[in-house]
């Protein structure tokens, strides 16, 4: 069941998509779909839809969450062609949607009928010579490949940090809910460090999403949330979205 936090509620949907809605008001999605969570789940009420990177796009995942008056803000280097999946361009998706392609410094404003959602996006890579990098300096997640995204709705601040390392310039951005990427496995950053990002972000609330979708993305998110509590800072779970 999905997390309350005054008005706004939070559901983990599973793999990297969360459902984030202010009671009567816009409804904002992250990276839709992949790995069967979306399937036969087709709410179709999304006013703003976000992508961060290849690795999150699903064009059929984006359907089956926008409304028909969506605006969707993607990543600028999401490319279909580059995909090792058989997925519907970008460009095809602007055929039905509103389309907005962005940078990892770039600023929207998205007008629904329940108000404005202001969208940033923000830096998220993996660091060459960070926790996720190889002996030869690659990573699975360079630099300009992704980025993640702080929005505002219903007067809250919520960021989903995407798919990198827990970056210090993260921790300087005015946040109050977290949805702390936890999945570790060499990909991203993992719950000791994200639990170490929300203590310097002190977030008004901290809910974990992106884990336990594959064996690489393994990560204990009762530790976790056990961690971010000790520091005094509030946590919910949402695990019910962990099993389907």
């Amino acid at each position: 069941m999905a997390v309350k936090y005054g008005d706004l509620s939070v559901e983990w949907l599973g793999y990297a998509t969360a459902r984030v809605s202010v009671d009567g008001g816009s409804v904002v999605y992250t990276d839709p779909g992949r790995y069967g969570i979306l399937d036969d789940y087709w709410a179709r009420d999304g006013d703003v839809v976000v992508v961060t990177h290849d690795h999150h796009y699903d064009p059929e995942g984006i359907r089956s969450v926008a409304d028909a008056d969506a605006t969707l803000v993607i990543y600028d280097g999401v490319d279909a062609d580059r995909i090792d999946r058989d997925v519907e361009s970008v460009e095809a998706l602007s055929a039905d949607y509103d389309v907005i392609r962005v940078d990892d410094e770039a600023r929207v404003d998205v007008e629904t009928d329940d108000g404005t959602v202001t969208v940033w996006t923000v830096a998220a890579h993996n660091e060459p010579d960070g926790p996720c990098a190889n002996d030869d300096g690659t990573v699975p997640h360079p630099e300009g490949f992704g980025c993640g995204f702080l929005f505002s709705v219903g007067g809250r601040t919520v960021l989903w940090p995407g798919d990198g390392d827990a970056l210090d310039g993260l921790a300087e951005l005015d946040v109050d809910v977290f949805l702390a990427n936890v999945g570790g496995g060499g990909i991203v950053s993992d719950r000791h460090a994200a639990a170490d990002l929300a203590e310097r972000m002190d977030p008004e609330l901290v809910v974990p999403i992106h884990y336990d979708t594959f064996d690489d993305l393994e990560a204990d998110g009762e530790a976790f949330a056990g961690d971010v509590a000790s520091r005094s800072i509030p946590v919910a779970l949402d695990e019910r979205s962990v099993d389907g």
